[in-house]
């Protein structure tokens, strides 16, 4: 195996995931992009970024891209090299719209566009390696195969895509404050009611039907027991603002492992001028090309 280019540039997607109910498996692909450009090369690897991380990030091997390009390369069998990567960033960082996936997705497959071979790094293994270094596929899954996923664990990582509904919008609001993923998991309690886990095990397969043909079910397919209300203490502002928009009849979720709120429709002109003052107010479409490779 070798590297039959010696450049690339690739996109990939931000992402929300659990969708409410769905958790650990759910995700939703937004038309808000970072690009990679990476040039392989003699020297050593350098690190360029502008946009959301700039100035925060690591700018040599330690930084996320080149970590998983690398990862990429050693399951293809390729040969390493010096690495010049410059990254041009509009995921927000620490806001639970998969940034980190973002930018493993995006190594891995700049690793496939430089060996110039999909074979050697098929979407599954791709899923898989994002995985090892995400712990779960929820984010990954929709950054690689774009529109609405739902993945799953058994002895490898696995998603399937399915088809969003044309009448489906998104709002997603982004406060200020980050918050750390795992933060927001060590929230969680070690176990649930029973009672708990059938309701949103109903939910999470009523939101599959919403988000596919029924959009008019969404409000009752976007309900959560399991995870939003326990992480109230780690984001308060953010769950407030889902019960809130709840009560006015949107179908608000928290997006990821927060703090952004997704609604899954369009909340109008008189409340979005209402949050601007607090919250970054974007209208996403739903990206349904996942990770792209733009040129080599």
């Amino acid at each position: 195996m070798r590297l039959l280019y010696d450049q690339a540039s690739v996109r990939v997607p931000a992402t929300s995931a659990n969708l409410g109910p769905g958790f650990d498996a759910f995700g939703l692909a937004h038309r808000i992009h970072d690009v990679v450009h990476v040039r392989a090369t003699t020297g050593a690897t350098a690190v360029e970024v502008t946009g959301e991380g700039a100035g925060e990030v690591p700018d040599g091997e330690t930084h996320l891209v080149v970590r998983a390009l690398r990862a990429g390369l050693e399951y293809a069998g390729a040969p390493q090299a010096g690495l010049h990567l410059r990254c041009v960033n509009a995921i927000p960082h620490g806001r639970g719209m998969g940034s980190s996936a973002g930018a493993v997705v995006a190594g891995l497959v700049a690793a496939r566009a430089l060996i110039g071979d999909p074979d050697a790094l098929a979407d599954d293994a791709v899923l898989e390696l994002a995985t090892e270094f995400e712990g779960h596929p929820d984010n990954a899954a929709p950054a690689l195969l774009g529109g609405a996923t739902i993945a799953w664990m058994g002895p490898e990582a696995r998603a399937a895509r399915i088809e969003v509904h044309p009448e489906i919008a998104c709002t997603v609001l982004i406060p200020t404050e980050r918050l750390a993923t795992h933060r927001a998991r060590a929230a969680l309690p070690r176990t649930v009611a029973h009672a708990d886990a059938a309701f949103n095990a109903g939910r999470a397969g009523l939101l599959t039907l919403a988000l596919t043909s029924r959009p008019d079910l969404m409000m009752a397919a976007t309900e959560d027991r399991l995870h939003q209300d326990h992480r109230a203490d780690a984001m308060m502002a953010s769950v407030a603002l889902v019960h809130r928009l709840r009560e006015r009849g949107l179908p608000a979720v928290i997006s990821g492992a927060g703090p952004s709120v997704l609604v899954l429709a369009d909340v109008g002109p008189e409340l979005e001028a209402e949050l601007a003052g607090r919250w970054r107010v974007l209208h996403p479409r739903i990206d349904r090309d996942g990770a792209q490779i733009l040129a080599r």
